[in-house]
Formats: structure tokens, C-alpha cells, sequence
């Protein structure tokens, strides 16, 4: 894995739940426990832990650190432009949401990927 996410970082959660039982949930109750600032994303638009959820990439505003995802391929794969266009610096795929096609394309535009559990990686203070 390349460099860690620096406190107070941006992250994107895509495909954040209201699930507590789901880990896109937790991972943006952990996000924000360990320093970050999570930013969900689901089309649904309601708030995750009290925080505002953006129905889509586009409307996420300002720089981001990491995008998180929690979609299977083919849903993530039509949003490589909205994902381009974020910038983010590293696009961690989580176990289920893994995208070899997308992967690729976003590491030949120089943007690290891992597929990596973002829950684990917070536990053992690698994200």
C-alpha cells in the first residue's frame, strides 16, 4: 500500500448505508473516529450518522483524500468520469465491491488503488 491518509482527511464513502448492520456504515462511523472527514454518497440522500449524504459523486465539492467503495462493478463502472473528476488521490475497491477494469484504468491515470478492507485498514492504522 502507498502512503496513509493524513487526520482530517476527505474520504468518500460510496454507497454509504443507513444499515448499521452494513460496513459502508461503519466505515463512516470509524472514518470519523479515527480523525477523517467522511463524506457518504448513496442516491437515497438520507443522512448517515447525522451527517449529509450526497446523492452522487458531482455533488461532492472541494478536494478529497481517498473514495471508499462499497458498489459491485457495475455500478461503479459507469462513474469513472465523476470519479476523475473528484481527483481523489487513492480509490481503495472493499471486498465485494472489487473492479479490475476500473482499477486499471484509474491506476493509468496515476491514482493509487487497493483493494483493501477500509475497516481493517483503520483497525491496524494503515488507511
Amino acid at each position: 500500500m502507498g502512503e496513509r491518509a493524513l487526520d482530517g482527511a476527505r474520504v468518500v464513502v460510496l454507497g454509504a448505508s443507513t444499515n448499521k448492520a452494513r460496513y459502508s456504515y461503519r466505515a463512516v462511523s470509524m472514518l470519523a473516529d479515527h480523525g477523517f472527514e467522511p463524506i457518504p454518497v448513496h442516491p437515497s440522500g438520507r443522512s448517515v450518522l447525522e451527517r449529509e449524504t450526497k446523492r452522487s459523486l458531482p455533488e461532492v465539492d472541494g478536494s478529497i483524500d481517498t473514495l471508499t467503495v462499497y458498489v459491485n462493478a457495475s455500478i461503479s463502472d459507469p462513474l469513472y468520469d465523476a470519479i476523475v473528476a473528484l481527483n481523489p488521490r487513492r480509490v481503495v475497491f472493499n471486498p465485494g465491491a472489487e473492479n479490475p477494469h476500473l482499477a486499471t484504468r484509474l491506476h493509468d491515470l496515476g491514482i493509487e488503488v487497493v483493494e483493501a478492507c477500509t475497516l481493517v485498514m483503520l483497525s491496524t492504522n494503515q488507511f
